[in-house]
């Protein structure tokens, strides 16, 4: 679905990738990031969040936690994280950002409630219950602190996905509110909600979900008690074009993800000023029958659109590919390979690159994620190779 995108904004990218794999200098079944577009992505965003009043953590979960992208972001203005689970907050940490945002979408075990406390410290920590209530409190108040506390809200009627359920009743705000306030060690701090936006296929346009009334209904009551200085963390679908409609919803907080690196769903039909900066690149294994099978691995697709012909630009020269039709395998089965298209002329042959673009999620795949440098002057060069943990890999070296 973004193919077309890169191939437009940033074609750059897609011939890096293949001129470094066939230099040996990428391996296959990798995200590969555009660093230079990375920055200038974070900068756009960053500065129009600031005018706007918004607070900025950046989610790093869908590039695999990569150092490089961390330190891209924090030079391009934005110095916290918001960190899915304790292995983000830990790999950001590690690449130089701040955790601003803990506990949402996952809630921290109570193993690790103290690394939290002690080792993050989060300005904010999002809880779903009273009992994480305890244990968030209890962590911070053996590690000295008082720490910010996000009561994730619902009702009846709003829109979560399936697994993501939780959180305190939002007709309850105010109770909720002030035995946060009791709690040694932990401060109510403000609301939120996931998805509070969402692409609609249908109309080609970001709309709120009734998740954002609901923050709205909750935060007019607990102004109407009196309570000032409310934070409001309003997540889903973050690029700049939605940021003023975030602001006009009372939102204090923004978390941009696939918006930092151009692969929101908007992204695929307007063109914003976030430029795309990731592919996944693969390579040709072996051919059967009429198929050439290219590695796999880090074949997720995240399903924001209907399903469609998924494609890739296929060859070893970056200025004769073809693109060619992809068939990937269910999700139900394991991605050991893809399934290329050899119809038409210049099949695919062994050891060619294989470059898509998609909207992927590398933390839950087994994929190297590399960073690129230079690219936006003429030389691009490998920077680090690392794990989804942010980790260096020693690829293709053993340690």
């Amino acid at each position: 679905m973004f193919l077309d995108l890169l191939t437009r904004r940033n074609p750059a990218l897609i011939d890096a990738a293949i001129q470094l794999h066939q230099d040996g200098k990428l391996p296959a079944n990798c995200y590969v990031l555009d660093l230079d577009a990375v920055e200038d992505n974070a900068r756009v965003f960053a500065q129009k969040a600031a005018a706007l009043g918004l607070k900025t953590f950046a989610m790093t979960k869908q590039v695999g936690r990569h150092s490089g992208f961390c330190q891209a972001v924090l030079r391009g203005g934005i110095d916290r994280a918001v960190a899915v689970d304790m292995a983000c907050a830990v790999a950001c940490v590690r690449a130089g950002l701040k955790v601003g945002h803990l506990g949402h979408l996952v809630q921290i075990p109570k193993g690790e409630a103290d690394l939290a406390a002690i080792h993050i410290a989060p300005d904010f920590w999002t809880v779903f219950s009273e009992d994480k209530a305890d244990e968030a409190a209890g962590a911070a108040k053996r590690a000295g602190r008082d720490q910010a506390l996000l009561a994730r809200i619902q009702t009846t009627g709003d829109t979560f996905y399936r697994g993501h359920e939780g959180g305190f009743d939002a007709g309850s705000i105010l109770d909720v509110a002030d035995r946060m306030d009791a709690r040694d060690g932990a401060h109510f701090a403000g609301i939120t909600t996931f998805p509070a936006l969402l692409f609609d296929p249908e109309s080609r346009q970001v709309r709120p979900t009734p998740n954002l009334s609901t923050l709205n209904r909750a935060a007019e009551a607990l102004a109407k008690a009196g309570r000032s200085g409310i934070e409001i963390n309003a997540p889903g679908t973050t690029s700049s074009a939605v940021l003023q409609a975030l602001a006009d919803a009372g939102a204090t907080q923004c978390e941009p993800g696939n918006g930092l690196h151009g692969t929101t769903p908007l992204h695929a039909v307007e063109d914003l000023p976030e430029r795309p900066s990731v592919v996944y690149l693969s390579e040709v294994s072996h051919l059967h029958a009429d198929r050439a099978y290219c590695f796999g691995g880090g074949l997720y697709i995240d399903p924001v659109f209907p399903d469609y012909d998924v494609q890739a630009i296929v060859g070893r020269d970056p200025g004769q590919t073809a693109r060619r039709s992809v068939e990937i395998p269910p999700s139900q089965s394991i991605d050991y390979y893809g399934m290329i298209d050899t119809g038409g002329p210049s099949a695919p042959r062994s050891g060619d690159s294989v470059v898509f673009g998609f909207r992927g999620q590398a933390f839950v795949t087994r994929a190297y994620i590399a960073g690129i440098s230079g690219i936006a002057g003429g030389a691009p060069s490998v920077t680090t190779i690392e794990n989804v943990f942010g980790q260096p890999e020693a690829w293709p070296e053993l340690r």
